[in-house]
């Protein structure tokens, strides 16, 4: 038995907790260079206002409809999802957390201790008490249809945010009800064809031939009929495979005109790059910094980007500080008005399994490991917070 459990309007819901007066009225969440709607309370839906809708244009309608505008603001975001999932990971024997606001849970086995959907409403509260945030919880034998009770339970209020589909006769009246496309894994473009095959709720895919099924998509889609009936295919990723580049960037809030800036700017990325290298055990040794003018304004434009290799795999923040502000030195122009820089890091080694050039005269630094650990822990600790002097 699977659960997802899943934050209802995940970044406006992270605001209203810091802003309670604000719960029950429109809100919506821009991009970091207040650009474009990127969330929106169930307020701000039924507005019409819509995901992607650029804030210059809408301004005179939210301030005639009272909606309330954030700038986003990611470290809030990660730090009210690691509450969240920590919170999770402590009520189930097995999770994974699948997204920022998503996490499916191992619930085998609860059903013999307490009612599943008691189950669902003490993780609700829980989340409710320890977070400030709302869940929407949903149960079923496979992720597949876990994932359509979630969805089922976030759409119909009348769930009250938990729907159980652990019967056979529960998941064929809901898959009745759900068009298609809401299947986990159905895209828009499979959606059109399944359509043109009569396919088009949820109960038709899992009615149909898996060997037609396999002939004209491919053995994804054919899994997905599987689990709508009830054969678990896709199992837990307890621990996600580490990623092969890592990428901090941002659009500034203004434009930057002095290298002074950009170097601040430049560093605090690198910083956290490296920071989220050493979250997954990892080394890198390639490194890229790049920086851009705005591409939609009647500035003149420029782009450009720096790679610089480290003579050994490193995770030390002092390596690649010191390589990106080589690579910006490089690549800085001076009289253009900057709108976006970033850093990149790549060419990933898992600690402990690279191997030196025993003839460079380069080494790691004496005792970098721990430093760098010790660091992380001080600033992950809440009681204080270290910078780079670049910083």
């Amino acid at each position: 038995m699977f659960a997802l459990a899943d934050a209802n309007n995940f970044y406006c819901s992270c605001e209203t907790v810091f802003r309670p007066d604000l719960r029950g009225k429109p809100v919506v969440v821009v991009s970091n260079n207040d650009g474009c709607v990127i969330a929106r309370s169930a307020e701000s839906k039924k507005l019409g206002i819509k995901m992607g809708d650029p804030l210059f244009k809408f301004d005179r309608f939210f301030k005639q409809h009272g909606v309330h505008v954030f700038s986003s603001n990611y470290a809030l975001y990660g730090d009210m999802s690691q509450r969240m999932m920590s919170i999770l990971g402590e009520m189930a024997s097995g999770q994974e957390i699948y997204s920022i606001d998503e996490s499916f849970l191992d619930v085998s086995g609860v059903s013999n201790c307490i009612p599943i959907e008691e189950f669902g409403k003490q993780i609700r509260a829980r989340i409710k008490k320890e977070a400030g945030l709302v869940v929407g919880v949903g149960f079923g034998p496979t992720k597949t249809l876990a994932k359509l009770a979630n969805h089922a339970a976030k759409k119909w209020t009348k769930t009250e945010g938990i729907v159980d589909i652990s019967s056979y006769t529960r998941q064929q009246k809901l898959m009745a009800l759900v068009e298609v496309d809401d299947v986990w894994g159905v895209g828009g473009r499979i959606e059109k064809r399944l359509n043109t095959m009569g396919i088009n709720t949820a109960l038709d895919l899992s009615r149909a031939n898996l060997s037609m099924i396999r002939k004209n998509f491919n053995v994804v889609l054919e899994r997905t009929v599987r689990e709508l009936n009830g054969e678990s295919c896709i199992t837990l990723e307890y621990a996600p495979p580490p990623k092969q580049q890592i990428m901090c960037s941002r659009l500034f809030g203004q434009r930057v005109t002095s290298i002074d800036e950009m170097r601040e700017a430049v560093c605090s990325y690198a910083t956290r790059a490296a920071e989220k290298l050493r979250e997954q055990t990892s080394k890198c040794q390639h490194i890229s910094v790049f920086i851009a003018t705005g591409r939609h304004s009647n500035e003149p434009q420029y782009y450009n980007t720096a790679s610089l290799t480290c003579e050994y795999p490193t995770s030390d923040s002092r390596d690649i500080i010191g390589l990106a502000m080589r690579g910006l030195d490089i690549i800085w122009r001076d009289g253009y008005r900057y709108a976006k820089a970033g850093i990149m890091l790549s060419d990933f080694y898992q600690t402990g399994m690279a191997q030196l050039d025993m003839f460079s005269e380069l080494q790691p630094r004496a005792n970098a490991d721990s430093l760098m650990a010790t660091l992380d822990t001080i600033n992950k600790s809440g009681k204080g917070k270290i910078y780079f002097a670049s910083q």
